[in-house]
């Protein structure tokens, strides 16, 4: 389907979500060259974060790296260690601050996620006369996020999302 080019777009990515999805459904790495160009889709770019989680050994410098060479603002995170060996690094929070705080300037916000949580701020985007597509591996997606969102876009339907090992 052709989207209208004059549509301005953002495209926030739960690199988490999108990250455990392809490792646990295919063993493989997601390509988020790809999933901006599937956000964006011909339409006017006007700017894209990805929600990351830096460990302590810095490992994933490169990969931090990788995404901005693709224009995608790294939004960074530390992860959370407790007692007792428990690991957090929670960016929910952050992805709803940031969506309604950009909100007005757009006409089209892509979710790149498929948790549930996320269903209160699309309800509220939507309300505000935004259209709201999510980006998402479906059979880790919510069932109620696809269907209250504008668009869903399956990233199981096609190979071009994972990376090739």
């Amino acid at each position: 389907m052709q989207k209208p080019k004059e549509q301005r777009v953002e495209v926030l990515i739960d690199v988490q979500n999108l990250y455990y999805s392809a490792r646990n459904l295919y063993g493989k790495k997601v390509n988020f060259g790809e999933v901006l160009k599937e956000g964006v889709a011909g339409r006017k770019f006007i700017r894209s974060f990805a929600y990351v989680v830096r460990t302590k050994t810095g490992e994933e410098k490169p990969f931090f790296d990788a995404l901005t060479k693709l224009g995608i603002e790294t939004r960074v995170r530390d992860l959370q260690e407790f007692y007792g060996g428990a690991k957090k690094a929670d960016w929910d929070v952050g992805i709803v601050i940031d969506a309604i705080r950009t909100a007005a300037s757009l006409d089209v916000i892509v979710l790149a996620s498929g948790d549930g949580d996320f269903i209160p701020l699309v309800e509220y985007l939507k309300n505000q006369g935004k259209r709201v597509e999510i980006l998402s591996f479906g059979k880790t997606t919510s069932l109620k996020l696809k269907e209250i969102a504008d668009e869903f876009i399956d990233l199981d339907l096609d190979e071009k999302f994972l990376l090739k090992k």
